[in-house]
């Protein structure tokens, strides 16, 4: 089959060609898992921080990509819950030890055994992915393989984040940073939360352009003060800069979400300006989000749905992954970018 490798460590700023395109050999399946033939793979920034260094460093060579959908090829032995043409979806979450108290839970993105598709285990760069039935997601009629891939991490994580932020209906909501996942989060806000005001803080003018066309009541730069303290903010950036600025815009006891496996180092020192009375005094606090848990993508993708609200997206063949990360590095796309195989 063909995939996308990466073998190491690269600065994507300098270079363009992180990602080999190869032949492998097809992967093998378990009695318990199932062989995917692979329809579209989401392009995340999470595959930035790997190509980057930024996450726990998987072992060369490995096939990135994390927001997978195709249909099942083969099925183990042991397979009950799928059958060959279903089509499903593979996550950031790629197993967990089942056992742990997070396990039992149900916050398997806690567990100490947590394995990431794409990092630990080979992703969806590729034609084909292999992976243990529980780990695999119905995906909805309602969605093509190339709309629902975004579903797989921006959607889930999204979903994970305003769960996290205490937000109830009435309230403010902020979003500091507006690509793959912001833009779910603020339509999955209005829908679930219809009397929400919702504030968009990016440093791109096209970005908060596009943050207004879908309903957000104000759209300003990182530094800017929104007009309307705000409950709680939700950060998706690579960065520290708007952690910093977002903290002073939230009302007494309001709620930082931080939306990020890693924050770069690139402004780390922005972190002196921190003050404690400006930003952190009244019981302001900060969540961090870590990865997904099962039920996450299980029951984003059934309320994305119910919501017949479809994300926008940008197709790229497999073979142009690099020029996919290399835009999303960036930082001016609109929307999400999915490979289609």
């Amino acid at each position: 089959m063909r995939a996308m490798i990466l073998d190491g460590v690269y600065d994507l700023k300098s270079d363009q060609n992180s990602l080999q395109l190869k032949d492998v050999s097809l992967p093998q399946i378990s009695k318990k898992e199932i062989l995917i033939k692979v329809e579209a793979c989401g392009v995340c920034h999470t595959e930035i921080d790997e190509i980057e260094g930024r996450t726990a460093p998987p072992e060369y060579p490995v096939i990135p990509g994390h927001e997978v959908v195709g249909r099942v090829e083969k099925a183990g032995s042991m397979v009950t819950r799928y059958q060959n043409g279903d089509r499903v979806g593979v996550a950031w979450i790629y197993s967990s030890c089942g056992e742990c108290q997070h396990c039992r839970a149900g916050n398997e993105n806690l567990c100490p055994e947590f394995k990431a598709t794409g990092r630990d285990a080979n992703g969806g760069y590729a034609e084909y992915i292999a992976v243990h039935q529980d780990f695999a997601h119905q995906i909805p009629d309602y969605f093509s393989s190339v709309e629902a891939a975004p579903f797989l991490c921006a959607g889930a994580i999204g979903y994970r984040s305003l769960m996290l932020s205490n937000i109830k209906n009435g309230m403010k909501l902020g979003l500091t940073g507006f690509g793959a996942s912001g833009h779910l989060v603020l339509k999955l806000s209005r829908y679930l939360y219809p009397d929400t005001e919702i504030y968009v803080f990016a440093r791109s003018k096209k970005q908060r352009e596009f943050a207004k066309s879908l309903g957000a009541v104000w759209a300003g730069d990182t530094e800017e003060n929104s007009p309307d303290e705000l409950h709680s903010i939700i950060d998706t950036t690579p960065v520290w800069k708007p952690v910093v600025e977002a903290l002073k815009n939230l009302i007494p006891g309001g709620r930082l979400v931080i939306n990020a496996i890693r924050k770069e180092d690139v402004d780390k020192d922005y972190l002196l300006n921190l003050d404690y009375t400006r930003n952190l005094w009244m019981e302001k606090e900060i969540k961090s989000v870590a990865n997904v848990a099962r039920k996450d993508p299980e029951e984003f993708l059934k309320l994305a749905a119910d919501m017949k609200q479809k994300p926008k997206i940008t197709e790229y063949p497999l073979e142009e992954a690099n020029k996919a990360l290399f835009e999303l590095r960036a930082g001016d796309s609109q929307g999400a970018k999915v490979l289609k195989i």
